[in-house]
């Protein structure tokens, strides 16, 4: 799957941040592509029209990944509208913000509902586009965006970091259970600069948690949403040889993953 064009992907939460930079770019390579979104309509038609105005085809769909009949409708509408899926993008995530130190602030309902979008919603969508995916001659290939959070045990809260835990861990899983017609590989983001953070940090601490970060990074650098879109790019043209890895986007950060709290 070296040359895109022509295929059809879904990319989940893509009508901002990471999803939307990933719809672009696969859109600029002739990919034709699905903006999903559960809220921000407004963001999802706005990420459409810049992909059309790159040359591809769009299909705009609301559907919460944590919903198993939204994502087999959202797949529905996809073979219905290309009669074929080669790419499935899983970056539709949530969490709640919360000091690891703060037992409290976190209860059964905040860890249920950050699972059901971070690892059900992935699985879900894996099992919705495989038959299709198995369909074609070339298989597909999904890419599920985790986070370093997922192999430091830091991040915006225990639950967020166990959540992409077991997201990466159910990429090892998938990759050895749905191979050869599926490629499975994860992306684990570090720091990622955007409204996203900064909304749940707060500007302050925003700031200084980017500073952070790349004064600690071997690479002083920090990603952003192009930067992430990058690395799952390579999954899906890359080597396609591939399958049940993690490649991590912080410049290197999680080489010396010391929490904010603790400097």
């Amino acid at each position: 799957m070296k040359n895109i064009a022509g295929k059809v992907a879904i990319i989940t939460g893509s009508a901002s941040g990471v999803g939307a930079a990933t719809a672009r770019l696969l859109a600029s390579q002739a990919c034709h592509v699905v903006i999903n979104y559960s809220r921000s309509a407004k963001g999802a038609e706005q990420v459409a029209k810049e992909c059309e105005a790159l040359g591809a085809q769009v299909l705009v769909c609301k559907a919460d990944v944590a919903n198993d009949e939204a994502c087999r409708s959202m797949v529905a509408a996809a073979l219905e509208k290309w009669g074929r899926i080669d790419i499935l993008v899983n970056n539709a995530g949530t969490t709640k913000f919360c000091e690891h130190d703060n037992l409290e602030g976190l209860d059964a309902a905040d860890f249920l509902s950050i699972y059901s979008v971070n690892v059900v919603g992935p699985y879900q969508m894996i099992r919705a586009v495989a038959p299709a995916m198995k369909a074609n001659e070339e298989g597909g290939v999904v890419v599920n965006v985790a986070s370093t959070a997922a192999v430091t045990g830091i991040g915006s809260s225990v639950a967020y970091a166990a959540s992409k835990g077991a997201l990466v861990t159910m990429t090892l899983s998938l990759a050895r259970a749905l191979g050869p017609a599926l490629r499975i590989n994860a992306v684990c983001p570090g720091f990622i600069q955007g409204e996203w953070l900064r909304e749940g940090l707060g500007d302050q601490q925003y700031e200084a948690a980017k500073a952070h970060h790349e004064r600690n990074a071997p690479l002083g650098l920090t990603a952003d949403a192009d930067t992430v879109a990058d690395a799952i790019l390579f999954f899906i043209t890359g080597p396609q040889i591939v399958t049940g890895e993690t490649l991590i986007v912080d410049g290197g950060r999680h080489l010396n993953s010391v929490p904010l709290a603790r400097r």
